[in-house]
């Protein structure tokens, strides 16, 4: 039977890191086989790629231009795991997917509809997450999480406002999808963990109950 596939989003500082580490356990726990991903990289090359994307370079990096490497990445971790992991079984929570392009460059670099569509059918082909857990946090309280982790990366510098336009546009498609369920990250962790496992179990839940009647 195909796998399925998890995917925590949101800011810098939201605590997708131990969020991750829960879905991991919770699945182990309920005898799947899983492997864990993350974007940009995920293989060799999808690495190189974050590496470039993260650089901060002496030159104007053009919104198109970190969007395109974005979706190479990704279509290298889908295409060489993603996809043959599904396929063997296996279910796989991810560090960010789609979304976060529809999030960072849509919203917050401003990318046209348009454009973000066109380049993902091409990339993605309609290929979704099965559940994906966003984690939503005020931008400044997530800088400020994520600067106490050390050095920020030339993305974490884009400023306060450059994230509270991608909040928004996280949270307008959350409200767009019913696979996507937004958890709130400015609770204590216990909370979060509590929101994340409820939502998680339930959807562990829904597919029991399909495969039983399948």
């Amino acid at each position: 039977m195909r796998g399925k596939f998890i995917v925590v989003e949101g800011l810098e500082g939201a605590g997708k890191s131990s969020v991750i580490g829960l879905i991991k356990d919770t699945l182990h726990a309920a005898g799947k086989q899983v492997e864990q991903t993350r974007e940009p990289g995920g293989t060799p090359m999808a690495e190189a790629i974050r590496e470039c994307v993260k650089h901060d370079w002496d030159e104007k990096v053009a919104e198109e231009t970190e969007l395109l490497l974005m979706y190479a990445a990704r279509v290298q971790l889908l295409t060489n795991r993603i996809l043959p992991a599904l396929e063997s079984g296996a279910w796989v929570v991810g560090d960010r997917h789609d979304l976060s392009s529809q999030a960072y460059q849509g919203g917050g670099r401003g990318v046209s509809t348009k454009t973000m569509r066109a380049i993902s059918d091409i990339a993605l082909n309609g290929f979704k997450p099965d559940l994906t857990i966003y984690l939503d946090v005020d931008p400044a309280v997530g800088l400020e999480r994520a600067r106490g982790r050390g050095e920020l990366d030339r993305i974490e510098q884009a400023g306060l406002a450059f994230f509270e336009r991608t909040r928004e546009r996280y949270l307008t498609l959350a409200e767009q999808d019913d696979s996507i369920k937004v958890v709130s990250a400015m609770q204590d962790m216990p909370s979060v963990h509590k929101a994340v496992l409820d939502e998680v179990n339930q959807y562990l839940k829904a597919q029991s109950n399909q495969e039983a009647s399948a």
